[in-house]
């Protein structure tokens, strides 16, 4: 088992800063109309395009576009950006609760012919309610996910080639079929850490993804996963997401990770916090309970680092520390059953390279990636005496 790396698309804006920009900026980060932000991007198509080129000829084999209401579209903005691409795959992160599944395997299968089978879905369930009910969904938690359940069956079932009926509690479908189903089908991402979550994972995902929380509780988390999943005569991947800060030196990730959180006050981290705790996401909860809300002992596992989640929802982890230190805890994940791995930095440009550069050469040096994948920008890797 390889390890395959992700990039991530920062289609809500990027920027030098930790506050998040999406959830929470307001009163965080001021502006008059008209004005942009000191140190934060606008996720313009030139700057992803920038992002993705970079992740490609740095050897990344995919980016993950998020979904939300603080963000541009993950379908639109990545079909525009494969047009600038060759190889890169996208994640496309999107909401069952919101499009009909029936649509949704349209969409991936005319995906998958545009791109040659570059598309990858990430199937989030949702578990703010505020922000469902701005897309009209008014379920509450548990029912998401069963309707998650049935729209996946739904999906899989459009895929056969021919007329499929459905009669659900969410969905009743008669006759629905693509008139193309797509080469290859889109493996299927999606994470919940929630007793609803697990078997809806169990039963349909290909890739189960986790948040980075220390290596003792994602090896739980993976033989939960795998005990439901051999119950339903299936075997399922996992997959972690994590931010990274990765330099030549220790003292030197450390000290940028430091930079990150002396720019936030008090007020700002409280604001976020207070948010984050309304989140009815059993994945997110575990996130805040990894650093209490405060900037103390942060390091909560050899360069895991919780400091992000003080202002930001979802990841709140990152990996910080040397390029060989970096590489260690992903070898050491990847040893638990961990084979992808979703990741991301601020800013996304610059830290794409830092991670590029630096620890996917020694990750290859240790055998961990696939035979012929880029390393370091594409440029072959040069080892002792010339070979």
């Amino acid at each position: 088992m390889t390890v395959h790396l992700h990039w991530f698309l920062p289609t809500g804006g990027d920027g030098r800063t930790l506050v998040d920009r999406h959830a929470f900026s307001q009163g965080a980060l001021e502006r008059k109309p008209g004005q942009s932000i000191a140190g934060v991007r606008a996720p313009s198509l030139d700057y992803l395009v920038q992002i993705a080129k970079a992740a490609e000829q740095l050897g990344f084999e995919a980016v993950l576009t998020p979904t939300g209401t603080w963000c541009e579209d993950a379908w639109l903005t990545t079909v525009a950006l494969a047009q600038h691409t060759q190889r890169l795959k996208f994640l496309v992160a999107f909401r069952p609760g919101v499009i009909s599944p029936v649509l949704a395997a349209q969409m991936a299968s005319t995906y998958q012919r545009l791109t040659q089978g570059r598309l990858l879905l990430n199937v989030v369930t949702g578990g703010d309610s505020a922000e469902q009910r701005r897309y009209g969904d008014h379920l509450d938690h548990d029912r998401r996910y069963a309707r998650t359940d049935e729209f996946l069956s739904v999906v899989r079932g459009v895929w056969g080639g021919k007329p499929y009926d459905f009669d659900g509690e969410h969905y009743q479908v008669d006759g629905g079929f693509t008139a193309l189903p797509p080469d290859p089908q889109p493996q299927i991402f999606f994470g919940g850490s929630s007793a609803a979550a697990g078997p809806v994972a169990a039963r349909h995902t290909d890739v189960y993804l986790t948040w980075g929380e220390p290596p003792q509780q994602v090896k739980e988390k993976i033989d939960w996963i795998r005990g439901l999943a051999e119950k339903e005569g299936r075997t399922v991947r996992f997959g972690i997401r994590l931010h990274t800060i990765s330099r030549d030196s220790a003292q030197d990730a450390w000290a940028t990770a430091n930079r990150l959180i002396d720019d936030l006050s008090p007020e700002t981290v409280a604001a976020a916090q207070a948010a984050l705790g309304r989140s009815e996401s059993v994945g997110q909860q575990r996130m805040l309970a990894l650093h209490g809300g405060t900037r103390e002992g942060l390091e909560i596992s050899p360069n895991l680092w919780a400091g992000v989640g003080l202002v930001r929802g979802g990841a709140g982890t990152a990996l910080v520390g040397s390029h060989a230190e970096v590489a260690d805890r992903i070898e050491e994940y990847h040893a638990l059953g961990i084979e992808h791995f979703v990741l991301s930095g601020y800013p996304h440009l610059e830290e794409a390279y830092w991670f590029g550069e630096g620890v996917i050469p020694d990750l290859a040096a240790r055998g961990l990636l696939p035979a012929g994948a880029p390393v370091g920008g594409g440029a072959p890797l040069l080892v002792a005496g010339g070979r």
